[in-house]
């Protein structure tokens, strides 16, 4: 995993130089397939061999995840150890063998309001890193952040700064005055009122013991590991269930013979009857695990449909 700071040095040597602020930060891309789109984040990187920890929200959706660096614009592409969506953070690894730089981690259970800050990320996607300066205004905060697919997560124990962040930055370290990653760069806001722009940062401490149960695939009702069950089709919400909007082709959906306009209205007997029922049952499943799914057809039949569930993106 990465690196720790470094032990106090005896009085007559002189002090390391910080590295520089962008060592160790990756740019993550991903392509959103079933939603037609794509999305576009920062990583750092914990190991030398690619385990790279970045925002669940930077790879929520995904059907595909590269990895970029910067550097030297080789592109590699990753696959999911594990996330958590409560908490926004999630674990990826890059496929093969290749070598990667690894960033320096902090004690963010030392950071005091006012100690200077950088944040380093992908500014809106541009496919550089951009370099943000400023200082910790407040400890132990709390905000409600969105993403491109509409999920939305209350995030507490974060770090404000006043190193402005943008989309894109998400997943990005935040540093303290030696190039030490703090925080993950989580979100932005800006009260326009005021013209002033803070940034939010989950403490590098919460994050990393986060990784460290994903490295160790401990799975819980907060992190997932490995990839994601998936029904094969996208949804909505409607009243009495959950309505079948489109059939993805070759999916566990139609294997079934699910068709659009049927309406799930339970998962192993457990009631259906928002979206975040259905994601919060599927988050406890991986491709393979074979599920019984109440449903009602157009015609207002009620049946029981067994399936076995398909890969999909994460949550």
């Amino acid at each position: 995993m990465g690196a720790f700071a470094g032990s106090a040095q005896a009085a007559h040597k002189p002090k390391p130089k910080p590295k520089p602020p962008t060592t160790g930060v990756v740019l993550v891309t991903t392509n959103l397939a079933y939603e037609n789109a794509s999305a576009a984040g920062t990583g750092i990187v914990l190991t030398k061999d690619g385990e790279i920890m970045t925002n669940n929200h930077v790879i929520r959706g995904a059907t595909t995840i590269n990895v970029i660096v910067p550097a030297t614009k080789k592109t590699y592409s990753a696959s999911v150890v594990g996330y958590d969506p409560s908490d926004d953070i999630a674990l990826i690894k890059v496929d093969g063998t290749a070598t990667f730089t690894t960033a320096t981690r902090g004690d963010s259970s030392k950071l005091k309001i006012g100690q200077p800050t950088r944040a380093v990320g992908n500014a809106n996607g541009g496919g550089k890193l951009v370099i943000t300066t400023g200082k910790v205004t407040a400890l132990r905060q709390s905000i409600v952040v969105n993403d491109d697919q509409g999920g939305t997560a209350r995030l507490s124990g974060l770090i404000q700064t006043s190193a402005k962040l943008v989309p894109g930055d998400s997943g990005g370290p935040l540093l303290d005055a030696n190039g030490r990653v703090i925080g993950v760069d989580a979100a932005g806001s800006s009260n326009y009122q005021m013209q002033v722009s803070d940034g939010y940062a989950i403490p590098i401490n919460k994050a990393y013991s986060l990784v460290k149960l994903m490295e160790a695939g401990q799975a819980s009702t907060l992190v997932h590991i490995g990839q994601t069950a998936f029904l094969g089709m996208t949804v909505d919400e409607v009243t009495g269930g959950i309505v079948v909007e489109q059939i993805i082709p070759g999916g566990a959906s139609e294997a079934a013979g699910l068709v659009p306009g049927d309406v799930m209205t339970s998962i192993d007997g457990q009631p259906l009857t928002t979206l975040d029922d259905l994601r919060a049952a599927l988050f406890l499943h991986h491709p393979g695990d074979t599920v019984a799914l109440g449903v009602i057809d157009a015609l207002g039949n009620a049946t029981t449909v067994t399936l076995a569930l398909g890969d999909g993106p994460p949550q």
